[in-house]
């Protein structure tokens, strides 16, 4: 708790008092049309009014409100899904069975940099009232928005395939197999390929068709397993209709589903935790005690990459705007700041007890095994299956729960974030209904040819999901630099602009960050690519993203501003 207010009010800025209604560069006031043309993460009337009283004429901040927390629990949360994907549950069970317990501490370490990149993004959308992909529209210029565009949704398309495949592998985990992974795919998408029809009366027409069938598909193709194959079919299509349906009327009512879907995730793996009784000790050292092989420099690499995801940056920085906060008043600002740091590090808090979970489940039944090598999320559940046997509640069927609540959450945030993309970066105006059938059909079309492609094959499987932490890792720049440098700008930030101290934390952070993500692309690309002419390919591509990054990192300092005039004078400008 200490620590999130340490970041709520070490991220408040260093203004001064006279700087109450003064946080912003003053701007013209933007007339009633050119606000409808413009995109926004939430329309006025869906946003969630707070009552924040202002400061003491001493200054004094309002005292902590319980019911303030509890209005302000919501964006944290969603945001830290992304953290619990089933791209993270196979990370989290790889380190367990290949390196044990010695890399809690890097879980631990990893989840508290994800949370002060979570917490900046958050400082954005509260303090400028935009989010991350609006500012970038304004930052940059065309070119380099349509690539920063490009790079966020190809990033969000890997993200997703590994969320809809994670939730095709519970789907046929809990059909007993029946129903092969194309078929979980199709299941998966249809929670928002059919956005359109969830809107009143086209929810009312729609649903109860698409229901019976599916009802009467489960009782004549699953009769003799029949409890599971309803579990993972109609939950699953019930659910997402549910789900939309509720996007309706109001945003605590979405928030309160992907609150019970972490509750399933908790229980569940804390259920498994719970059978396999792994060891407290050697629990506690992992955790307190840094410890690092070079077997195991792969896994840790992974935890840390595993942790960044860039587009769960644009999305919260989105997200914290579904209160309505005015931003003119620093007081108002702090006091939100406040309360959303303290409900992200309960949500990340909580996301890291889960991966503690599925880690040291698998660390306790796999680690030192010849399985180790072999264990990847499609076949995970087998081999717990084989290892703790069944039971009332088998602990195959457990594992299939908890994995589908990650997979379906995490695509639902996915496709949100993809929303807030597309529209912020391009300014569209579209209905959400159409948006989000555009966004999830750039994930869903390769995801279908994947599975296709690599059902039941358990190591080509495992070299996709390897590709896909690949690609996430090459994009997370490109997220992480546009939002450290805004938030390091007064002209964007006003007085909440970050201080010194701050910034040269998270730049070190990010440095580490893109550091070991390079490792990660250097070891991978120097085995996986070969030939002459893949390697001079590779080392043009690399040459021009390096090229990328430097451009984003210079744009946000002053040297870009005086390379810039330097030039002009030197060509025989004035």
């Amino acid at each position: 708790m200490a620590g999130s207010q340490e970041a709520s009010m070490g991220l408040s800025g260093e203004g001064g008092d006279g700087e109450q209604n003064s946080l912003l560069p003053a701007r013209p006031p933007e007339s009633s049309e050119e606000e409808e043309e413009e995109e926004r993460a939430y329309e006025a009337k869906e946003k969630i009014v707070i009552r924040i009283s202002d400061s003491d004429e001493d200054g004094a901040a309002p005292p902590f409100s319980w019911r303030k927390l509890w209005l302000f629990t919501g964006p944290g949360f969603l945001m830290s899904i992304a953290f619990l994907d089933p791209g993270n549950l196979e990370g989290d069970l790889q380190s367990g069975a290949i390196a044990g317990y010695s890399l809690l501490w890097l879980l631990m370490w990893a989840t508290a940099m994800g949370l002060l990149v979570q917490l900046l993004a958050a400082r954005l959308g509260v303090a400028t009232g935009r989010h991350l992909a609006e500012l970038c529209r304004e930052e940059y210029p065309a070119w380099a928005r349509l690539l920063l565009w490009f790079m966020a949704e190809v990033a969000l398309i890997g993200a997703d395939i590994q969320e809809v495949i994670g939730s095709a592998i519970a789907i046929n985990i809990l059909s007993h197999g029946l129903l092969p992974l194309w078929a979980g795919v199709i299941i998966t998408a249809l929670d928002w390929v059919f956005f359109s029809f969830s809107e009143p009366p086209g929810f009312f027409t729609t649903a109860p068709f698409f229901f019976g069938f599916h009802l009467i598909y489960t009782v004549v193709h699953n009769s003799i397993t029949l409890w599971p194959a309803l579990f993972g079919v109609n939950r699953i299509v019930y659910l997402g209709f549910f789900f939309l349906f509720l996007e309706n009327y109001g945003v605590r009512k979405l928030e309160a589903v992907f609150a019970v879907l972490i509750s399933i995730m908790a229980l569940s793996f804390a259920w498994m935790f719970g059978e396999t009784k792994p060891s407290g000790k050697e629990l506690l050292i992992g955790v307190l005690v840094p410890k690092l092989g070079s077997k195991t420099i792969k896994q840790a690499v992974g935890v840390v990459g595993c942790v960044i995801m860039p587009h769960n940056v644009f999305l919260h920085s989105a997200l914290v705007q579904s209160r309505k906060v005015d931003n003119n008043k620093k007081s108002h600002v702090q006091e939100a700041l406040k309360y959303y740091s303290i409900e992200s590090t309960i949500a990340l808090f909580i996301s890291f007890m889960i991966n503690l979970f599925v880690t040291t489940v698998f660390a306790k039944g796999f680690y030192g095994t010849k399985e180790a090598e072999n264990i990847g999320l499609l076949n995970a559940g087998q081999f717990l299956q084989d290892k703790y046997g069944g039971g009332l509640f088998p602990i195959l069927y457990i594992w299939g729960i908890g994995l589908l609540a990650a997979g379906q959450s995490s695509t639902i945030t996915g496709t949100y974030a993809g929303q807030f993309i597309m529209g912020g970066f391009l300014n569209l105006r579209l209905k959400k209904w159409l948006r989000s059938l555009i966004t999830r059909s750039f994930a869903i079309v390769p995801t279908i040819v994947v599975a296709l492609i690599f059902d039941g094959s358990d190591s080509t499987l495992d070299v996709l999901n390897e590709w896909l932490n690949i690609l996430q890792s090459v994009q997370i720049p490109f997220a992480l630099i546009p939002l450290l440098s805004l938030v390091s700008k007064e002209e964007v930030m006003g007085a909440f602009t970050v201080g010194r101290t701050l910034k040269a934390v998270t730049w070190t952070v990010a440095a580490l960050l893109i550091i070991i993500n390079g490792y990660l692309l250097l070891d991978f690309f120097s085995s996986e690519v070969r030939g002459l002419f893949f390697r001079l390919t590779t080392v043009i591509i690399t040459v021009a993203y390096g090229a990328f990054i430097m451009y984003l990192i210079l744009r946000g300092t002053t040297l870009h501003t005086r390379l810039a005039s330097a030039v002009y004078k030197r060509c025989g400008g004035n």
